[in-house]
């Protein structure tokens, strides 16, 4: 991290980031642990996740023009996080906290069942070459992850520049029992509470289509 990155974790990280209990890496979650939400931002309002937050782009801009919400991001790379305090205490953001774990240990041990409104993974790794592909995220194994931590009605936000990786996500969710479509035709509109980041920027200037995808949590039987 650079020399602003490293105070920004010393200053801001007590308010900003969740103290999380580890498993036998640095970035697990203990099984049996959670948070409660309304006691981490001390009241109880809608709660977004972003999964993959990186530089917190998307996120901090998010929290700013929804004050009525509360915001998690989610990412194991420390750097990232710290720039994400660093705009966020520049703004003056209070509605947004961070927690540094890998996102399948936080949806399944760390967010309490039914406690999220809206999940993001916004240009996620697409792990591109082929024998790297299994390490994508969303894969067989994330929707009954998401589901658990989605309330009833939730709805998942996906986007990626990758086509063969958004295949693979309409795929995988296609075949998703907890999860219905929220959209028409192949591919979801451009979702508009998405700002414009690096990530989307470079995309385009390659060339590459940007996928949405959009899917709501069915109610639980």
């Amino acid at each position: 991290m650079s020399d602003a990155q490293e105070r920004a974790w010393q200053d801001l990280a007590p308010h900003y980031v969740i103290d999380v209990e580890r498993d036998a890496a640095a970035t697990s979650v203990r099984p049996g642990t959670s948070i409660d939400p309304a006691t981490v931002f001390g009241r109880r309002a809608p709660l977004v996740v972003e999964i993959g937050s990186g530089q917190g782009h998307a996120i901090v801009h998010a929290a700013t023009a929804a004050p009525e919400r509360d915001f998690l991001a989610v990412e194991v790379f420390r750097a990232g996080l710290a720039r994400t305090m660093l705009d966020a205490d520049r703004d003056g953001v209070a509605n947004l906290r961070l927690v540094e774990a890998n996102a399948p240990e936080v949806l399944e041990h760390l967010l309490p069942a039914g406690s999220v409104d809206e999940l993001w993974i916004f240009f996620p790794d697409p792990w591109h070459k082929a024998k790297h592909n299994k390490r994508r995220l969303v894969a067989p194994a994330f929707p009954p992850l998401a589901a658990r931590a989605l309330r009833d009605g939730g709805v998942l936000r996906l986007a990626t520049d990758w086509e063969d990786y958004a295949l693979q996500m309409r795929d995988v969710m296609a075949a998703a029992a907890d999860f219905a479509p929220a959209f028409d035709g192949d591919w979801a509109p451009r979702f508009d509470g998405r700002v414009m980041t690096a990530f989307e920027r470079k995309g385009l200037q390659k060339g590459r289509e940007i996928c949405d995808l959009v899917y709501r949590r069915e109610p639980r039987g």
